[in-house]
Parts: C-alpha cells; structure tokens; sequence
C-alpha cells in the first residue's frame, strides 16, 4: 500500500480497514502496516471511539471487582446475615457505595475491544467494539465543533468590537478598515462577516455597506438603430479603436438621479478607469446643455492642453444627455479635445466600473433621495470620502492617493479634491446633514 504522508488523517476507508483487522485478531503492528500508519496511532484511534455495551446486571452473579476480598452484609436492609457477595439474585451489590464494575481483561490491554473475542457470545461482562462508521461519525462532529466558537477572549472581543462598530456604522467598506488596521483586527474578513451575521459584534449585517442580494439579470433587449451622433461611435468602435491604441487611458461617464421631480438636480459622474478616481459634478437638470456647462467650466479652468492630457477618451451611454457631444469636446476651431464612444443600448456593464462606483454614492444618497437640497460643498465633501476609501484592486490604496501622484496638482486644487483620514472616512447619509 502506497505511504500515506504524515499527519494525514484516517478516511472512511481506513478505519473500515481496522474493523475489518480488529475482527480477523491481527495486532496493531500489523494494521498499521496495511495502513502504513505507526501502531500507536492505530492504538489511540481505538481507545479514544470504542463502543461500550452495556450488560444487564439482572440475575447476574456479583460483578464487582472486590468480591473476592468484599465481607459486608444488609446492604438491602433485610436484617439477613448472609454476605451481600453470596446473594447474587438480590441483587444487594447496586446499592453498595463501593460498588466497581468487574471489567474483563481482554478490554484492558490490547486489543481493547472484544471483536475477535471468541467467548463473546455467552459473555455476561460489559463488551467493547470498534465500528468505522461510527468512529468516522465521532471525528467528523470533533473536527467540526474544535473550529466552533470565538477564538477570543472576552477582553480581546470588546477591544475588537470596540474598532470594528464605530467604523463600519460610519459607512467604511470592509476593505477600507482592513487596508488601514487590518494589523489590528486578529482574524480575516470572511470571518468577520460571520461574527456579524451570528451577533457576536454589536454591529448588525444591516450595518454592512456590502450586505447586498443581487437581482437575477434580465434579458437584454434588441438594440435601437443607431443615431447619427452614434456613427463611427459604437462600442464596436470602440473595441477597434482600443485595438490600435491600447495605451489610451479611459474616463467612463454617466448621470445618477435622485427622486423623480421636475425641478430635482443631477449628478455628472466620470470615472478614470485606471485609478478608480470619480469625479461628481452638481447640475441642475438632466439636460444637454446642463452637461455642456460643465465641459466648459473645465475646460476654461483646466486649458484645452491639459483637458486633453486628463480626458483623452470617454465612454458613456446612449442618454439624451450625452447626444450633443460635438459641442462640448471641441475647441474654437472644430478641432476634437477628446474622443467619445457610446455603450450598446441596456448594456450598463461595458461601463461597469463606474456602475459599481455609484455604489458609494449610494451609501451616502440611498435611492429614492431627493438631490434637491445638495449643493457643490455637499457633493465635494462626498465626493473626497468616496475618493479616500481604499480599494482592493488598487492593492488597499485609495484613488486619491494613487491619482496625487499621476496627475497635476492644479487639479485637484481646481476641483477642491482633498483626501480624507482613513478613521475618519464616512459613507453613510449623515455624513452630509449638518451642512
């Protein structure tokens, strides 16, 4: 039989093997040969999952172990003189306090059990048996309940609970808390998801940003024709373009709504795609030239040069919005500042990245939320927590602190981009109330 390496546990199989032995009266040495297993663990696995069978003590002659030596008397209160050792079908030996159950030799020593035990059939002793079924019933429950529990004490549980609850409850993702004080939580991620799911933290799985069911996706509709502003801008274009210009960096671009009013504002977002950094610009409706005053405005602060350099592609939707783009991403001279493509019609997830950052924003204007008081402080403010999360596929870093280092600093000055302390990061819709 092939060695087995060390420290591998017995299978199914295995200890059918030594039930199988047991009852054939091989000796240890010998089953752990066809096992290559060391006879002491072959001892150890048969002491600890024995079976004990009781035997019924009715009309059974004296089994306790000092009958020989044993002269005591009345011990069932009948004033007889006879010695209690003599009267084996009174039974007097159940109510004697030195009482010790005879117990055969067979069961003391090797092989511990009475499988092979010939006499095992007019026995009137206590038997023992090894069963692999039951033996692998009784490791598979201990290897189970060992990784049951906390493996904490209830001081290192409180400090814990007393870092984790204040920042989750302020909104922090999970993978922002463990990018910063990770060094100071004693146990993974997947574990703290179950710890808040079984209550032992006095945070609630309500209290997780990501605590999220997703809907089943629904069919794709047959794409609408295209439009003259979509001709050589599809995202089959856009596949070619990529093609040739690989190296070409990429700004997704949408809109998000708040309740449905006439008078409510919008938001413009735009994401980079290669440092996660989203951008959220206040507008007043949700209308072409709303998103062209936005163009302008950056492209009079930052100079069409620099525009250029920061915006060298976008890729949006199909919006009504977004339909007049000759007129935002050119100069004076009709010369294009930036190339533009448009996603195939209900086919969000060719933009997905920003379609998973507006989650973020959601965290702090949950659907149905009216943008009718937000102002440009407001939609700062959010937009520099939502920037100084840290993000796992940015390796724990945030997308402010990768994009200080790619991009100008007149920048961020212009847009009031400022990163925000790890412990004091909030996505939560508090964060904008008292203003």
């Amino acid at each position: 039989m092939k060695k087995q390496p060390n420290g591998t546990h017995l299978t199914l199989s295995d200890r059918t093997m030594i039930e199988t032995s047991l009852t054939k009266g091989l000796s240890f040495t010998e089953i752990g040969r066809l096992l290559c297993k060391d006879p002491t663990t072959i001892s150890k696995e048969i002491r600890k999952h024995r079976i004990w069978k009781e035997k019924s003590l009715f009309g059974v002659e004296n089994p306790c172990s000092h009958v020989r030596d044993c002269n005591r008397k009345n011990m069932c209160k009948n004033q007889c003189e006879v010695l209690c050792k003599r009267k084996a079908k009174c039974n007097c030996f159940r109510k004697c306090a030195h009482f010790e159950r005879r117990s055969c030799p067979t069961v003391m020593r090797a092989p511990y059990v009475c499988n092979a035990c010939e006499k095992k059939g007019g026995c009137r002793r206590d038997k023992y048996y090894y069963r692999a079924q039951i033996s692998y019933d009784e490791y598979r429950e201990e290897l189970v309940s060992a990784r049951a529990g906390i493996n904490l004490d209830q001081e290192e549980l409180y400090k814990v609970d007393a870092l984790l609850s204040p920042l989750i409850k302020a909104g922090q993702p999970i993978s922002h808390i463990y990018a910063y004080r990770g060094h100071e939580i004693p146990f993974c991620k997947r574990t703290l998801y179950n710890h808040v799911a079984n209550h032992v933290l006095s945070v609630k799985s309500h209290d997780l940003a990501r605590k999220v069911r997703y809907k089943p996706r629904k069919k794709h509709k047959q794409p609408a024709k295209d439009r003259a502003y979509r001709i050589g801008r599809t995202f089959s274009d856009f596949g070619r373009f990529m093609a040739l210009n690989p190296d070409v960096r990429i700004v997704e671009m949408d809109t998000v709504i708040g309740a449905q009013s006439a008078s409510s504002n919008v938001l413009l977002t735009m994401l980079f795609r290669w440092l996660n950094l989203m951008l959220v610009f206040l507008m007043p409706d949700k209308s072409q030239d709303s998103v062209k005053a936005v163009f302008d405005k950056l492209i009079k602060d930052l100079g069409s040069e620099t525009f250029k350099e920061i915006f060298p592609l976008f890729l949006t939707d199909n919006g009504s919005e977004f339909m007049n783009w000759q007129d935002y991403l050119t100069d004076e001279h009709g010369e294009l500042l930036s190339e533009i493509f448009f996603c195939d019609a209900n086919a969000s997830y060719q933009k997905g990245r920003i379609e998973k950052n507006h989650e973020y924003l959601r965290y702090i204007l949950p659907k149905g939320t009216s943008f009718e008081n937000l102002t440009d402080e407001k939609v700062i403010l959010i937009m520099n927590h939502i920037n100084s999360t840290a993000r796992p596929s940015l390796g724990g870093e945030t997308p402010m602190g990768l994009s200080l280092k790619l991009l100008p600093t007149e920048f961020f000055v212009m847009l009031g981009l400022k990163g925000v302390k790890p412990e004091k990061v909030q996505l939560t819709p508090s964060l904008i109330k008292t203003l």
